[in-house]
């Protein structure tokens, strides 16, 4: 079954395509994610590997769905109780609480840049994608919230953004502005914040 993942959050991008095949299993194997476990339990091989090759030699599966399929005999694969909501709320309880407003209000610019961004919580950080990261929400601290933006080599970068070391390291996210107050969410951070969007074009 395709998860369903309420707004204004979105399945990672990582997952989608695994989500939605497995949800075309039935129409495309015959057999629902739950039959083919059982199947495999009482007639497959034991390891995993030996299952993703058994499966396409004998059942005449894709690379991708044998993967997927064979994870899941032991429990692995995208966990079907990913919880974007709780997520947030755990990342936003106790001593960041107060940083809860700051989150509500980036994360509303986010959304009213392109009706293609998605937002997909992890642990510690809530990304924001278009094509790929192009920003990305943090608490770091109790007091400060970190925008990370990826802006590549862009030029003449005022001293606000502050260089995370990722362009050199080869992540996404290369640059951050830190926001304390209300008031920091301001026009300048919304040009910067379009600009990691419109770069990822």
């Amino acid at each position: 079954m395709l998860i369903e993942i309420p707004p204004p959050y979105s399945l990672h991008p990582s997952f989608e395509y695994e989500a939605s095949g497995l949800a075309n299993l039935p129409k495309r194997t015959g057999r629902s994610l739950d039959e083919w476990i059982a199947v495999i339990k009482a007639d497959g091989p034991a390891t995993e590997s030996a299952r993703r090759a058994w499966l396409k030699a004998e059942h005449g599966f894709t690379s991708n769905y044998a993967l997927w399929v064979a994870a899941r005999v032991d429990g692995q694969g995208w966990p079907e109780d990913y919880d974007p909501v709780g997520m947030v709320e755990a990342m936003f309880a106790g001593p960041k609480a107060a940083l809860k407003p700051l989150y509500d209000q980036l994360l509303a610019i986010g959304l009213s840049i392109g009706s293609d961004v998605r937002v997909c919580p992890c642990q510690t950080i809530v990304p924001l994608y278009r094509n790929h990261v192009f920003a990305q929400i943090k608490p770091t601290t109790e007091t400060r919230i970190d925008l990370g933006l990826a802006l590549g080599k862009a030029p003449d970068l005022p001293a606000r953004l502050i260089d995370t070391g990722g362009l050199a390291k080869g992540d996404r996210i290369t640059h951050r502005i830190a926001v304390t107050l209300i008031q920091e969410i301001d026009n300048e951070l919304k040009h910067w914040l379009n600009t990691a969007y419109r770069l990822d074009a």
